[in-house]
């Protein structure tokens, strides 16, 4: 793996490893924010659909930004590794 890619690979880790979790008896194990049962396919479609981090917040006030910038970067790892498989 080239070491920049890892590196990023790490980062992006970092930014989501204390805030995604994934339990089997949860959301049929679906990853979830902090626990709770928002997912993180929940968020992205929110996004995908044209709310706002702002938007997305107001509607759900238990959560933080960092929570959506988790997913995100959760997204982003998963794309890459996928990419990393097919390649």
């Amino acid at each position: 793996m080239d070491d920049k890619v890892e590196t990023e690979s790490n980062l992006n880790k970092e930014l989501y490893q204390d805030i995604i979790t994934i339990e089997p008896g949860k959301r049929s194990g679906q990853p979830c924010i902090r626990g709770m049962r928002i997912t993180v396919y929940d968020v992205l479609s929110y996004l995908a659909s044209g709310m706002t981090y702002e938007e997305v917040l107001a509607d759900f006030p238990y959560l933080q930004k960092e929570d959506i910038l988790a997913c995100l970067s959760y997204a982003a790892q998963r794309e890459q590794q996928t990419l990393m498989i097919k390649g």
